[in-house]
Formats: C-alpha cells, sequence, structure tokens
C-alpha cells in the first residue's frame, strides 16, 4: 500500500497500549463503531504500515484491539497517536447528506451572497455536532461553523465547494 490519498478515510486512531502483551486501545471515527474491524487491512498516515485488525472487548474510548506485528506493550505504546486510514471501496456508500470529513477538507465555503468565507481545514466534533474549522487569508484565528443543514443548506463536492448560511453576529 501507498500513503494515504482522498482514496483513503481515516477510521481511527490509536489512543495507546492496553494490557500488557501488544493489544491497543484503539478509538473508531466510525458511525457504527465496531465496524472498524471490517474495514481492514488498515493503513498508517505515514503509509509506512499496515494493519490487520482483531477488535477485543469493548474498553473506555474504544476497544482493546490486536494489530498484526504488534507484540508487546512497547510497541504498542509507541503507536498511540497514530492515526489508522481505510481505502474508501471497504466503506459503506453514503447517503445524500452525509460526507465523509476528508471529502469536506479543502472545500471554499461561500455565503449566500457568492462571498468566499473561507477554506474548510478541519471537521471538529466536540460531542453537539460537527464543526468546520475554516481559515480564511487575512482573518486571524479560524472561524468555527456549525455543520447543520439549517445552516450548511449546500454542499456540492463536484463543485468543491459549500454554501453557507450563517447567522447573523456569527463570523464578526
Amino acid at each position: 500500500m501507498t500513503k494515504p490519498s482522498k482514496d483513503h478515510i481515516c477510521v481511527g486512531a490509536i489512543a495507546g497500549a492496553y494490557g500488557t502483551r501488544g493489544e491497543v486501545r484503539l478509538k473508531s471515527f466510525c458511525a457504527e463503531p465496531r465496524a472498524i474491524g471490517d474495514y481492514g487491512p488498515l493503513l498508517s498516515e505515514d503509509g509506512a504500515r499496515v494493519f490487520n485488525v482483531a477488535l477485543g472487548a469493548q474498553v473506555a474510548q474504544g476497544f482493546a484491539a490486536r494489530l498484526s506485528g504488534v507484540g508487546t506493550r512497547d510497541a504498542a505504546e509507541a503507536l498511540r497517536g497514530v492515526r489508522l486510514f481505510a481505502e474508501r471501496s471497504q466503506l459503506p456508500g453514503l447517503p445524500d447528506d452525509e460526507f465523509y470529513h476528508a471529502d469536506l477538507i479543502g472545500l471554499e465555503v461561500f455565503d449566500t451572497g457568492g462571498q468566499s468565507l473561507g477554506r474548510v481545514k478541519a471537521v471538529l466534533n466536540h460531542g453537539a455536532s460537527d464543526l468546520l474549522e475554516l481559515v480564511a487569508p487575512g482573518k486571524r484565528g479560524a472561524i468555527l461553523l456549525p455543520f447543520t443543514q439549517a445552516i450548511v443548506p449546500t454542499v456540492d463536492l463536484a463543485a468543491g465547494r459549500i454554501i453557507a448560511d450563517p447567522p447573523e453576529g456569527l463570523l464578526e
């Protein structure tokens, strides 16, 4: 395999070692968390490692998991923070109103009048709902735009743009 590209989607991350025999604590980013075990083999972000995944018990913030090639606690701990990617072809199709975060990153965001608000740098989720983190030339700091149907009525992946209707005062 090669380094992740648009054909790869981040499906999880290694949160550290679990136990003493090389298992990891695996955090799933999948809508159905246990499905992360079905999308393998998974690729590290740098493309240097490929892992077959065997999920174990559900633990705090994820699953205990065994990864191919990881046999000691030290090896498992060394993988802390590694993000894991699956090939897009292994993932389920999405309804028209759902998107993989990777597809949104880099899109330009316009208001309903056609003025650019910035580009999507990241998609964040801190519990309540997704937020689009926008960066705009000449603006200090990031703009956080709630990713809801009311505020973001249009996502046009083919055109590479998002139309947003932010509430008054949000962008000031």
